[in-house]
């Protein structure tokens, strides 16, 4: 059999690489990640800023709170592509045409699944049907949007001849993408590499789309199989996430991705669009906004990242950055951590720090009340990062005004040989409860007075406390709560300088979560 040329060389690729941010979707199927309406457009300001080409926004059919979210980045954003996920159905692909009317640039995103498990067991239908179901879905989502993309659900182990016979089809029918999941997070980096390739050569149109890689973390290779995919097999689109957050293991990390390709672009040769700078301010946004706190080890964002402990490491830095540094912290955002703002800043310079920092708030009244919170917290806290800022306002009480429970007042009691004692006020809708309990420390009577109030029957799965900014025992503490019940299982975070508080906060806003029972939909991995 004569040889083929490889794929580089047969197909006219581009020497870009699409970085396509599925955070506020597939991100947001972690348990306990969802995100509101505006927590969602927050993210994808700061997405925007960090120039991110495709921004998957959600899934406009899974619910009308995602529908909103989607509409509402839609409209707000005019540099990256907005994109919704959909299934190989007319409903969803015309619910998520619907979301996406207001967009500058807009892409639907459809996907059925092709693996002989996944269409025996949970789709229940044959090859033909599939194939047939793929090729009207992605024609019905073309007549309504000119960018489509479609992804094979479980492709990685699907059946090959059949998989090039559904990307054939779709690609005829108009799909401008095709990406080929890792859904379970199987693959190694070589196979999945040459699965590409593979792919690429034997589908007779593959020049005429843009070969996507979308890979879950489950044996820790998430980063590797979707460079390997770019690599060795040519994919010029990579699906990740902000902090690699995602159901199960997580996603593909965008941070590491592009600071890889970027580091070694001797490599790699390929290009990138994004704002590096902006890297570390998106990755605590969203761990701020989803309570998923970032190891200090992970690479990249995590606190350790640009560290050095050993005497060796630091005498060797100080010489010479690059003896242990392949990365400058400044080039992923680290020297942007200045203070900003302090006790004297006016109203002014509190509103123009918002908008740099992508928070839009709906009125005069919110800003006005997250300025009062401001104005309290630097009463306590002599100075303000922006970390303090983004917890501020992504504080569940800063929209207290639509939640059903909310913190009014708290004090506790510890000495030690005395067990801890706790009295707190909060509001439930519009009556307002008081309740007092002891514990074994002052948040553990603070958490047991609310419940004995609200009686939610709610189990906790997570408790953490995090320090939002470091180099001070005045900084604010951020405390993420997890709770579980029916099934359901949310995040709360609460921020202040005073635990207990934050504690406190942290908990109504997860039980809060809980009251909203927002349904949902699973989507494709």
């Amino acid at each position: 059999m004569p040889m083929l040329d490889p794929p580089a060389e047969r197909l006219n690729m581009s020497s870009k690489l699409i970085i396509f941010d599925t955070t506020l979707r597939d991100g947001e199927q972690s348990p306990g990640a969802s995100m509101t309406r505006d927590e969602k457009l927050r993210i994808a300001r700061q997405l925007e800023r960090l120039r991110v080409d495709v921004i998957e926004a959600g899934f406009a059919a899974a619910s009308n709170g995602d529908f909103e979210a989607v509409k509402a980045i839609a409209a707000a954003i005019k540099e990256s592509t907005v994109c919704s996920l959909a299934r190989a159905n007319d409903r969803d692909i015309a619910r998520a045409g619907e979301a996406l009317q207001g967009a500058a640039s807009a892409r639907i995103h459809t996907f059925i699944a092709t693996s002989e498990l996944h269409m025996e067991k949970k789709l229940r239908m044959t090859r033909e049907q599939v194939l047939e179901q793929a090729r009207l879905s992605v024609r019905f989502a073309r007549s309504l949007c000119g960018d489509v993309e479609f992804s094979p659900e479980d492709g990685y182990r699907s059946d090959p001849d059949f998989l090039c016979r559904v990307l054939e089809a779709v690609i005829a029918e108009g799909a401008t993408t095709v990406n080929i999941p890792d859904t379970v997070g199987y693959a190694v980096p070589e196979l999945y590499g040459e699965f590409i390739r593979m792919l690429r050569e034997r589908v007779p149109n593959a020049d005429k789309a843009v070969w996507s890689v979308h890979c879950h973390n489950d044996l820790g290779m998430a980063v590797a199989n979707s460079l390997a995919g770019v690599k060795i097999g040519g994919a010029r689109q990579v699906e990740c996430t902000i902090n690699g957050l995602g159901e199960r293991a997580g996603n593909c990390s965008l941070e590491e991705v592009v600071m890889a390709v970027r580091t070694r672009r001797d490599y790699y040769g390929l290009t990138l669009g994004i704002d590096t700078t902006q890297i570390l301010a998106a990755s605590r946004m969203v761990s701020q906004t989803t309570g998923f706190v970032v190891q200090p080890n992970k690479a990249v964002v995590g606190a350790n990242a640009f560290a050095h402990a050993s005497g060796i490491h630091q005498d060797g830095v100080l010489k010479a950055r690059d003896t242990y540094e392949i990365m400058r912290a400044e080039d992923v955002g680290w020297a942007a951590n200045k203070i900003v703002l302090g006790k004297l800043s006016g109203r002014n310079a509190f509103k123009q720090r918002l908008q740099e920092l992508g928070v839009q708030m709906e009125s005069e009244a919110e800003i006005n009340a997250a300025f009062a919170r401001f104005k309290d917290l630097a009463d306590r806290k002599a100075e303000i990062f922006d970390e303090d800022i983004i917890a501020l306002v992504s504080d569940e009480s800063v929209t207290a005004a639509v939640e059903h429970y909310r913190l009014l007042a708290l004090t506790q009691h510890s000495a030690m040989g005395e067990r801890p004692h706790a009295a707190v006020a909060f509001s439930a809708g519009a009556v307002e409860h008081h309740a007092e309990s002891d514990g074994n420390g002052p948040v553990d009577a603070s958490l047991k007075a609310i419940e004995s109030r609200v009686q939610s029957g709610a189990e906790m799965m997570l408790y953490s406390v995090n320090a939002i900014t470091s180099g001070s025992t005045e900084s604010q503490g951020e405390v993420t709560v997890r709770l579980q019940h029916g099934g359901r299982v949310v995040n709360g975070v609460g921020a202040d300088p005073d635990i207990v508080v934050a504690s406190a906060k942290a908990y109504l806003a997860a039980l809060n979560k809980l009251h909203s029972n927002t349904d949902r939909v699973a989507a494709q991995g």
